[in-house]
């Protein structure tokens, strides 16, 4: 009677564990759609009407200058927000971080929605647009900053590498949903102005989406979710000690560099193709219309989404290490050659077009089915989350200002090869980033 008594409540624990395992996923699989969700809201649904928030006028560098700070900010307080959360998730929970930082995006991307014009209250309205970005940023930094590494402690050691890609699934499947759903609402609300139905509140729709959806996923986290059993066990006790101070020192402090110098690498050619190829490459250099980039970028985007799972189940079987020492040679040349063609040649079908950017895109950002799984591996429990948080965050800085770098190396070559000598640098740094450190897919958590 008493094995069968024990079997039961093993059976039971079971279930128990298998559906904390489940929650916690799900968390960390919506919380990275929405952040990046919230993250691109601007760059895809302010970018046609910024002239609500600017004065009249303005030169076409200052208004580039000022949209584009729009987006800036929202990444400089990513890296603010992970360091403060991170804190909170290494000191207080992953859980408790979650619910804080997710109520906070919520609210402030609900306030964004609610913005009035320049007509209305002058320079304000863009200074008010800036700071709530920032502030948004700081909250987004947060968000995945504890869901993530709750997940992954949840996750058995032989399926991380298939819960990282998971995850990452996300990022593309948020620009997919913003796509079209700014597509719905041009057609819906035309924009010819600023009286015109879009100008005046269409736009304000998908931030009240985003605000929404951040709203359901706080709760999701309230009711569904439980703390990370990891996180109680070593560190749930130990409060007194300083999550960011243990970051920077010692074995953490090392790993923490070696990570740093990885996704500067990634990031730079991340930054090319997420930010470069819609807003440059497909529009100036190759002049596709507004309908076939807009199809050139939802079909390159759904099909990273099979190219990350496919990632992350590879380096569950050759190791993190191992794909990475692969893929960032193979996006030096092959990724670089491709960018290389498609900004030199004068002309290129249509079709080819959309093949060669889809492979381009598999090809240069198929190291981030796998990096977020890497990073939470190489850091210990006590500070993971302040480890994953800043590393991801901070080391986006750097690349960001991509568009700088291309006008420098202009000066030296010419400018429309620029962006395939950038892929080229940033496979090269992360490929030597990633053979400064070990190999992660055993550690135990």
């Amino acid at each position: 009677m008493t094995s069968i008594s024990a079997s039961v409540h093993h059976v039971a624990h079971y279930h128990t564990m298998e559906e904390r395992r489940k929650s916690a996923v799900r968390g960390a699989i919506f919380s990275e759609f929405i952040d990046m969700f919230d993250i691109y809201l601007p760059a895809v649904v302010l970018s046609p009407m910024m002239f609500y928030f600017q004065p009249p006028q303005l030169s076409p560098g200052l208004q580039t200058i000022l949209s584009s700070l729009v987006f800036v900010t929202t990444l400089v307080g990513r890296p603010v927000g992970a360091t403060l959360f991170g804190i909170v998730a290494d000191r207080l929970g992953r859980r408790t971080a979650s619910i804080y930082s997710v109520s906070g995006f919520a609210f402030v991307t609900f306030l964004i929605a609610l913005l009035p014009s320049y007509q209305a209250i002058g320079v304000l309205s863009y200074f008010l647009l800036v700071l709530l970005r920032f502030a948004d940023g700081i909250f987004l930094g947060g968000g995945y900053t504890g869901a993530i590494p709750l997940a992954f402690e949840y996750s058995q050691k032989e399926k991380r590498g298939l819960v990282g890609a998971l995850i990452m699934v996300g990022f593309p499947a948020a620009y997919v949903a913003i796509t079209l759903l700014s597509m719905l609402m041009f057609a819906l609300f035309p924009l010819h102005g600023i009286d015109s139905p879009y100008a005046q509140w269409g736009w304000r729709i998908p931030f009240v989406i985003g605000a929404a959806l951040a709203g359901v996923l706080a709760l999701y986290y309230i009711f569904k979710v439980e703390e990370s059993e990891v996180w109680e066990v070593e560190t749930g006790e130990k409060t007194e000690k300083m999550p960011l101070s243990e970051l920077v020192q010692g074995e953490s402090g090392r790993n923490l560099l070696q990570v740093l110098l990885m996704m500067t690498g990634f990031w730079l050619t991340q930054n090319v193709i997420t930010i470069f190829v819609p807003t440059t490459l497909l529009p100036n250099f190759l002049k596709l219309s507004a309908f076939e980039l807009t199809l050139t970028l939802l079909v390159s985007y759904s099909a990273l989404i099979l190219s990350y799972v496919g990632s992350g189940l590879l380096s569950q079987k050759i190791g993190r290490r191992r794909f990475f020492l692969f893929l960032g040679p193979i996006i030096a040349t092959v990724g670089a050659a491709i960018m290389y063609y498609l900004s030199t040649s004068k002309q290129i079908s249509f079709p080819t077009v959309v093949v060669l950017v889809c492979l381009m895109s598999i090809i240069v950002t198929a190291p981030w089915g796998v990096i977020i799984t890497y990073i939470n591996e190489r850091f210990v429990t006590d500070v993971r989350a302040t480890g994953f948080g800043v590393a991801f965050s901070l080391s986006v800085i750097i690349p960001s200002f991509y568009a700088f770098y291309m006008s420098w190396l202009g000066y030296l070559m010419p400018y429309n090869t620029t962006p395939a000598v950038l892929l080229f640098i940033g496979g090269i740094i992360g490929a030597i980033g990633a053979s400064l450190g070990p190999e992660t897919k055993d550690v135990d958590f």
